[in-house]
């Protein structure tokens, strides 16, 4: 009778150890936007910002409206201006796009001024935020700016019958170093509760996991 009751003793003793370290190796709750720790991803306006596969492009050559124009890069990462065609612009900053356009302006026009901005911000396929596991549709979305967690969860048709919400993940680079952040699907989803709702950034990558009956 001992030795059976010894080792029930035992059992739950790792059980509840087994719990305490599933709970501490667990990520952080990932807070509201407004509490969210910065990154190094930067935004359309941003002189860091690197131009991407359908950004939508202003291109602006001062004193010369024939010459100015807005344009889409293409999949493969070209644009075509008024005298300039097949121009890479994929993977330049704006900032690096106006001088290259200025060269090969300068051809043309003398001492030509060119200011590239976004207008409709899209980013490289790296930049796409990626859903995987227990969403209607998973699949893989081109990141707007300001786009949220709920953003995230129209685009893919919601969760299926088997997801657990409050379990999901969101993989995310934070200064060059992967980190984890744990959010609540149920809570906003089902719940109303919006303070679930979070900001997303470029290349995020959210993990739903299928619940344990």
């Amino acid at each position: 009778m001992l030795s059976i009751g010894y080792k029930k003793i035992l059992g739950f003793l790792w059980v509840l150890s087994t719990i305490i370290l599933a709970a501490c190796s667990s990520p952080p709750e990932m807070t509201s936007p407004e509490n969210q720790v910065p990154t190094t991803v930067a935004g359309p306006d941003s002189p860091l910002y690197v131009i991407g596969p359908g950004d939508t492009l202003n291109v602006f050559v001062w004193g010369d409206s024939e010459l100015s124009t807005q344009v889409v890069v293409r999949p493969d990462g070209m644009i075509t201006t008024p005298l300039v065609e097949d121009l890479p612009a994929s993977g330049k900053t704006p900032t690096e796009l106006a001088r290259t356009l200025e060269a090969k302006l300068s051809k043309f026009v003398k001492s030509p001024k060119v200011t590239v901005s976004v207008t409709e911000f899209v980013g490289r396929y790296t930049e796409q935020v990626r859903v995987v596991g227990q969403a209607s549709q998973p699949q893989s979305i081109n990141y707007r700016d300001g786009m949220t967690l709920l953003d995230v969860i129209i685009a893919v048709g919601g969760l299926t019958d088997f997801a657990a919400g409050n379990k999901a993940k969101v993989v995310r680079k934070v200064n060059g170093k992967t980190t984890e952040y744990r959010v609540r699907l149920d809570d906003l989803i089902r719940d109303g509760d919006i303070s679930a709702n979070v900001k997303m950034m470029p290349g995020d990558v959210l993990i739903i996991p299928e619940t344990w009956f």
